[in-house]
């Protein structure tokens, strides 16, 4: 197991050994990060692809990305285990020090173990069921779980997949999502609140150092939503567990040219005002990571993603996502190396300034 994590002396040192611009690296909650990170969303459970995701973490890492992103259900399990290897391989080979990454993961939903050749649901019997950390009425019909037992068990695995005795980030993975179907938003936000009480707990033991809430729905519907999630209500709760000195620091989201509600649904309410959730997360000093930068390809297609400043469609993307205020950074699903240094080449490039942004905008939704 690698000890340590993510210092505002790390991350510093990081950034200013890396190749990239400079300017791509942003300061919140006093650690240096990339305004690119990782991500380790897609592909098949098998040995090719663990290679392929740790290779391509490696790769980016030594690109000038220290965000890796992952979660203990992507690939069941195996995703964790591709960054683990990757974080081992390059502490080893003396390319970084733990202390220079951010390394993030998700739990809530439920999960196999791809390396356990066993039926879903026999493995969920066996780990899960048998053994109490979940009875009778736990799991929704979405697949999710956000009992205090069941993540208590899914962090301790996350911890030994990862290969790390401390995560930077962890996140709550959908829970408004998952949950909705199920349970009411007064019983609702009573287990979040025995959820942050666990994380705190998890902290002061140092298995984690922040967390955070990794939606899709939530924070960018309105408030007629059943799924709709309050920011100031959510972070209060954080206030009243864990004092000032709380953890929920972080969410995450979908962002991007098509799914634009983030920056343009004024939704949440700030200081008796409609703010974005955007905006809303920078008054309440929360950082934003925003998921499905190219919507798994599609937005790449010909034509789909207007065009500015002679950058390929790939980096268009991405160039408008991170350059965002309120943005930490977007999380690239990539395995490929060809694709690794395509989108990477960004790093290369500096963000937007706000009058070249603003302006992009205006001519966006003119």
């Amino acid at each position: 197991m690698i000890s340590g994590f993510a210092t505002e002396l790390g991350t510093e040192e990081f950034a200013k050994n890396s190749n990239a611009n400079i300017q791509n690296y942003k300061k919140i909650q006093n650690l240096t990060l990339s305004n690119i990170g990782i991500g380790t969303y897609l592909g098949d459970p098998d040995e090719i692809t663990d290679n392929a995701v740790k290779n391509a973490i490696k790769q980016s890492v030594l690109s000038g990305v220290n965000v890796i992103d992952t979660a203990i259900n992507y690939r069941a399990q195996k995703a964790e285990r591709s960054v683990g290897c990757a974080i081992a391989e390059l502490i080893k080979d003396q390319k970084i020090t733990r202390n220079q990454i951010f390394v993030c993961t998700k739990n809530g939903y439920l999960t196999n173990d791809a390396d356990i050749k066993q039926e879903f649901w026999e493995y969920v019997k066996n780990e899960y069921s048998n053994k109490g950390v979940i009875g009778e009425g736990d799991v929704s019909s979405g697949y999710h779980c956000m009992t205090v037992p069941f993540l208590n068990d899914q962090l301790e695995r996350s911890l030994k997949n990862l290969g790390l005795e401390c995560i930077d980030l962890l996140y709550l993975h959908n829970a408004v999502e998952g949950q909705v179907n199920d349970v009411s938003k007064a019983q609702f936000l009573k287990n979040l609140s025995l959820v942050f009480e666990l994380y705190e707990q998890k902290r002061k033991k140092g298995k984690i150092k922040f967390y955070g809430m990794a939606t899709w729905e939530c924070f960018r519907v309105f408030d007629d939503s059943p799924q709709y999630l309050s920011l100031r209500e959510v972070t209060k709760m954080a206030e009243d567990v864990g004092g000032a000195d709380h953890g929920f620091r972080f969410i995450q989201l979908p962002f991007n040219m098509h799914y634009d509600q983030a920056l343009l649904k004024k939704n949440q309410d700030i200081e008796n005002s409609k703010v974005s959730i955007l905006e809303a997360a920078s008054k309440l000093g929360i950082g934003v990571f925003t998921s499905v930068p190219f919507m798994q390809g599609r937005l790449l297609a010909p034509g789909v993603i207007p065009e500015f400043n002679d950058l390929k469609p790939s980096l268009r993307a991405l160039q408008f996502i991170r350059s965002t205020p309120g943005v930490v950074a977007p999380l690239v699903g990539q395995k490929l190396s060809e694709h690794v240094s395509e989108n990477l080449e960004i790093m290369k490039i500096p963000p937007m300034d706000e009058v070249e942004y603003i302006s992009l905008v205006k001519k966006l939704t003119a």
